[in-house]
């Protein structure tokens, strides 16, 4: 069996688990956790290339700032978990990997108010060369369109990383991949453009770049990175609210991600895009700036 589809409760390694690392398959909860029943976690979603996790204060910051609208507090500084993320990186050995903190509440409430469940911290990290196969990448991803759309502020705590919201994008990625798609996109509640299921959209026309205004879903780190990378190459970037019929107006698409890195698409349902110069160009150059930065 590859690494590639090893099951992730059964490989070697480590994974810090509150405040010390252990065998990875030793990182076991009780099947009565409260993140698990009731969504009250939160995570984040990392890359180290060359052993430096990118942005990692970021990061670190985000998942704190996650868990307080969740409304809990995780019991350890940001500088014990970015160090503790760094150790992880190191016991497992691959300079290149993906890295995932989570928090969560524990096993000691079993109902919808738990204030005083333990709050658990875990990091692991793995290799994952890239979310999307390197063939298809190049030429750009397709995208469905999902059914189902991005809750109002007022509905969800959207700004949060937090395990419960992906229920919907697990969902409509699952239907896109029954559908021959690669993944899907999905309006926000007004109707307005806002992601993919794990990634931020970009679309150019006329030179210009245009990014759903997140409002309503997560500024990604990412997407900052490449918005600051766009400017430094002099590209205009416009952050506004997009109209679905505006999709039939743009050149090139692509989506941005921790995971996703900067990936092309050529389709969006009935749309269509050619991945040409201003695409390519920030996939080269994010890809040379984070590898630069772990040099």
């Amino acid at each position: 069996m590859s690494a590639a589809i090893l099951p992730f409760d059964d490989r070697d390694g480590f994974i810090w688990f509150d405040g010390r690392l252990v065998p990875w398959r030793e990182a076991k909860i009780h099947v009565l956790t409260h993140g698990l029943h009731y969504g009250s976690c939160v995570f984040e979603g990392e890359r180290a290339y060359g052993g430096a996790i990118y942005k990692t204060a970021e990061h670190t910051s985000r998942l704190f700032k996650s868990a307080e609208m969740m409304g809990f507090a995780i019991p350890f500084t940001e500088a014990e978990i970015t160090a503790a993320k760094d150790e992880v990186v190191k016991a497992n050995g691959a300079a290149d990997a993906y890295v995932r903190p989570v928090a969560w509440r524990g096993s000691e409430m079993m109902a919808v108010s738990a204030q005083h469940s333990t709050i658990h911290v875990a990091i692991a990290s793995w290799v994952w060369p890239s979310m999307f196969d390197p063939a298809v990448k190049m030429k750009g991803i397709r995208l469905d369109i999902s059914d189902w759309k991005r809750p109002s502020p007022e509905s969800a705590p959207c700004h949060a990383k937090a395990a419960g919201l992906y229920m919907i994008c697990t969902l409509s990625k699952h239907a896109a991949e029954a559908k021959g798609y690669q993944d899907a996109m999905m309006y926000d509640y007004r109707g307005y453009v806002s992601e993919a299921t794990g990634a931020n959209m970009f679309f150019v026309k006329d030179g210009r770049i245009h990014t759903p205004l997140p409002d309503c879903f997560l500024n990604g780190i990412t997407r900052q990175s490449v918005i600051a990378l766009a400017r430094s190459l002099q590209i205009e970037v416009i952050e506004r609210h997009i109209m679905p019929e505006e999709l039939a107006t743009f050149s090139e698409c692509f989506i941005t991600g921790t995971a996703a890195e900067v990936t092309p698409v050529s389709e969006i349902g009935p749309y269509t895009f050619k991945p040409a110069a201003i695409s390519e160009r920030l996939m080269g150059d994010y890809s040379a700036m984070v590898r630069g930065a772990a040099a």
